[in-house]
C-alpha cells in the first residue's frame, strides 16, 4: 500500500508525497505494481528520473551552445549551430527529435509536440501513440495529459509494465532495470539502487 507516509519514508518530501499518493496507487494497482519490492523499484526509478517528482517535462533550455553541443552531439554539429538553439527550447526539441521515435521533420513541430513528459519520461510520437492504445488516454492528441500527475503515474506505469519490470524487480535485477529506464547511459545507476534499497524498507 502507498501512503503519504511511506512516500515520505522513501525520500520523497512531503509537498510530493501528498499530491502522488492517489496517482501513484492508481497506477501501480493497474499494472500489478503490488509487492514491497516492486513498488519501490519503481519509485526508487521514477524519483530519479523526475527529481523526487518535481520535473515532469524535460527542461531542454540551454543556455550555452557548449553544453548543446555536449549533449547532442550527433544532432547539432557545430557551435555556430548550438548558438541558434541557446534559450530556445521549442527549436532544440524540434532539431534533436526529427524524424526519429516516430516524429516527422523539424518543421512539424512533432520534435516539441512529443517531448519527454511523465515521471519516465515518454518521448516520441510512436511512444506516445502506443501508450495512448496501452491506456485508452488521449495522448497523441493531448500529450500534456503525460505531465499532469495522473498521466505522468500512469504513463510510467504502462512502461513498467510493457518492459516486464516487475520481473526484473522480484529478482533484484536493479543495473538491468536502470538499463531498461535510462538506456545505455545508467545515469545515477548507484543512485537508483539506494532509493530503491530505501524504498523497500519504506514499502514494507
Amino acid at each position: 500500500m502507498i501512503t503519504v507516509a511511506n512516500l515520505i519514508a522513501a525520500g520523497i518530501e512531503p509537498t510530493q508525497a501528498r499530491q502522488f499518493t492517489a496517482p501513484l496507487s492508481a497506477a501501480c494497482a493497474r499494472f500489478a505494481i503490488n509487492t514491497p519490492v516492486r513498488i519501490a523499484a519503481f519509485v526508487g526509478q521514477c524519483g530519479v528520473e523526475s527529481a523526487l517528482f518535481t520535473r515532469l517535462e524535460e527542461n531542454l533550455f540551454y543556455t550555452t551552445p557548449e553544453r548543446i553541443r555536449a549533449v547532442f552531439p550527433s544532432t547539432v554539429t557545430s557551435l555556430m549551430d548550438a548558438a541558434k538553439l541557446t534559450r530556445n527550447p521549442k527549436a532544440l526539441a524540434n532539431r534533436v527529435y526529427a524524424n526519429r521515435l516516430g516524429n516527422r521533420d523539424e518543421e512539424s513541430g512533432d520534435g516539441w509536440r512529443y517531448r519527454g513528459r511523465g515521471l519516465i519520461h515518454l518521448t516520441g510520437k510512436s511512444n506516445y501513440e502506443s501508450a495512448a492504445d496501452g491506456l485508452n488516454l488521449p495522448l497523441v492528441t493531448n500529450p500534456e495529459i503525460a505531465a499532469e500527475p495522473a498521466g505522468a503515474c500512469m504513463t510510467a506505469a504502462w512502461f513498467w509494465h510493457t518492459n516486464k519490470l516487475n520481473v526484473l524487480a522480484d529478482s533484484s535485477q536493479w543495473s538491468s532495470i536502470t538499463r531498461a529506464v535510462n538506456g545505455r547511459a545508467m545515469l545515477h545507476a548507484s543512485l537508483r539502487q539506494q532509493r530503491t534499497e530505501q524504498g523497500i524498507k519504506a514499502f514494507s
